[in-house]
């Protein structure tokens, strides 16, 4: 079934900058210890009225995993403080590369908002065409936001172990290829390297043109899923390092009218840990 394009256009964004309706999230992500930090970046430059929002704040304080999903309380009151309403339609961007928007946009649909979309080419794109950009934090005026948390759209350790016998759902992982293949060190210190025995690798850089920052077209997008061996018939569960860029598999299957996904949030952050369960290395 055709779903909703996920996506809006940069001309889009540029004539609904006034709409009071429309909130906008910079959701700019990077790995621990990359500077400048994702909120200096913003303070710089940013599209006019966008708000930050930090995936490190809209998360699960008590855990010791980064990132992990807040309860819907904690993302209603959090959200909330951002200024949105559950009236509101919601786009979010990155500064490039598309890490962080999706796993927002994920972020939002799996707390029962709909209407929310992310900028194709972010603030690359937006930048490139010439269009205005402030600096400065926006300070937004409070509103309620009322959350319900969808748990068929997120993934648990348990339940993945548990899926290495049924093989009931196909995990496809986002990390770049040597990461999956367990031939370099991940970034984060003290994990085991490799991939969850069974996974499919789907690179998530290989799923934008890297020039222009924009979603490569459906066909592409459908050939680099099928070409990794993935049925696109079958369930799917994606995942990444964080729980992060795992993000940007679910836009694409979305785009493709695949929008029943599941997303593994603690990726191979949890999975990796040491004395964590059986790990794979090689090529898929």
């Amino acid at each position: 079934m055709p779903t909703t394009d996920p996506l809006v256009s940069t001309e889009w964004l540029a004539a609904h900058l006034n709409d009071p309706r429309v909130k906008i999230l910079d959701a700019t992500f990077k790995l621990p210890g990359v500077l400048p930090l994702p909120k200096d970046d913003y303070l710089a430059q940013h599209i006019p009225g966008a708000v930050f929002f930090d995936v490190d704040a809209v998360s699960d304080h008590a855990s010791a995993l980064p990132h992990m999903f807040p309860s819907a309380e904690q993302f209603g009151r959090d959200v909330g403080a951002l200024g949105i309403s559950n009236d509101d339609t919601v786009v979010l961007y990155d500064a490039g590369g598309w890490v962080a928007a999706p796993r927002g946009w994920w972020m939002f649909l799996s707390f029962g908002h709909q209407n929310v979309r992310v900028l194709d080419g972010g603030l690359k794109k937006w930048l490139a065409e010439g269009r205005a950009v402030e600096g400065g934090e926006v300070k937004p005026k409070p509103a309620a936001f009322k959350a319900t948390f969808d748990t068929k759209r997120v993934r648990s350790m348990q339940q993945l172990i548990g899926n290495l016998e049924s093989r009931a759902e196909q995990v496809i992982d986002a990390r770049p290829s040597a990461r999956f293949e367990g031939s370099v060190p991940e970034p984060r210190p003290g994990l085991r390297g490799g991939h969850i025995p069974g996974a499919r690798s789907v690179p998530y850089a290989g799923l934008f043109d890297a020039n222009t920052g924009a979603m490569k077209p459906l066909g592409e997008l459908r050939a680099a899923f099928t070409g990794a061996g993935v049925d696109l018939d079958r369930p799917i569960v994606t995942s990444c390092g964080s729980g992060v860029s795992a993000g940007v598999l679910t836009l694409a299957l979305y785009r493709l009218g695949i929008a029943d996904t599941a997303l593994y949030d603690g990726s191979w952050a949890e999975w990796g840990e040491q004395g964590g369960p059986p790990v794979a290395t090689g090529p898929a």
